[in-house]
């Protein structure tokens, strides 16, 4: 809570009111009044909401950061092909969402996005992955 109200403090937000729930007792704490925690009764409806607040927030930081680090981790990988910097693999990454998609793509589409140099670069590391409905190659041996 007290790293909360510095934040809000270096924005120049002083008068909101913060507050904190601990998580093994359930008590909620004010900021200011840290030393007379509010208890509510475990069957609240009170305490009910401010739990479910809570572990939204939770949910929302957890998914933020996953996403967060799947992006850095495929731009990272889509980075270290020689020729391809962070700008270019940013830019794949925006326009088709995943690894997957990139590895997927048509030449045209690539090449509409980072040109033909950067597309020759991806094609040389990642080779496109073969469409679903053609054929396998089978080697007849006699």
């Amino acid at each position: 809570m007290h790293a909360a109200a510095a934040a809000l403090e270096s924005l120049g937000i002083t008068d909101q009111p913060l507050a904190s729930i601990a998580k093994r007792e359930e008590w909620i704490y004010v900021y200011g009044q840290e030393d007379e925690p509010v208890v509510l009764d475990k069957f609240s409806p009170v305490l009910h909401l401010v739990q479910m607040v809570r572990d939204e927030a939770h949910r929302f930081a957890v998914t933020f950061h996953r996403t967060r680090r799947n992006a850095d981790r495929l731009r990272g990988e889509l980075a270290r092909i020689p020729g391809i910097g962070e700008k270019t693999a940013a830019k794949l990454l925006r326009h088709f969402g995943s690894l997957e998609r990139v590895r997927e793509a048509a030449e045209e589409e690539l090449t509409a996005v980072v040109g033909k140099a950067a597309v020759r670069k991806l094609r040389t590391a990642l080779p496109p992955v073969p469409a679903a409905d053609a054929a396998p190659e089978f080697t007849i041996l006699e």
